[in-house]
């Protein structure tokens, strides 16, 4: 009976960081539009419905699948190059769409006065994340 306190303060603090991951979420969401700006890109505004619906089932899927430890069994090492490739294409992607919401680099190249610089820094952003991506995979991991 010692023990129920302890277990409701982990609830709460469980519940608590819950809302606030959650909440992030829909901030990130809602305050870059990145589901109109979708389904702007895909020429689908009928469909962002699908968008948003999508969004939210893999929340719950992985969720989930965090919550009740479940594993991908592949036996073989070649399907997890594809996987992740996609899963660094997702945060590429994700990073440039949030680059491109917030207008960052003409708004950094312009107060750096490095405009004709610009592509010069792209390409050292992207080979900078490229090589450091590949250091942590590699050496650092193993």
């Amino acid at each position: 009976m010692a023990e129920l306190p302890g277990l409701l303060f982990l609830g709460l603090i469980g519940l608590a960081g819950g809302i606030a991951v959650g909440s992030g979420l829909v901030a990130l969401l809602v305050v870059f539009d990145l589901i109109p700006r979708l389904a702007q890109l895909a020429y689908a505004y009928r469909n962002s419905a699908w968008f948003e619906s999508a969004i939210i089932c893999g929340a719950v899927y992985w969720s989930f699948a965090d919550f009740f430890d479940w594993k991908l069994g592949i036996p073989l090492q070649l399907p997890l190059v594809g996987i992740g490739l996609l899963d660094g294409m997702f945060v590429g992607m994700l990073a440039a769409a949030l680059t491109e919401v917030m207008n960052v680099l003409p708004i950094l190249a312009k107060r750096l006065r490095i405009g004709k610089y610009l592509v010069s820094l792209l390409m050292a952003m992207v080979l900078g994340k490229v090589v450091g991506s590949l250091f942590d995979w590699l050496v650092y991991q193993w």
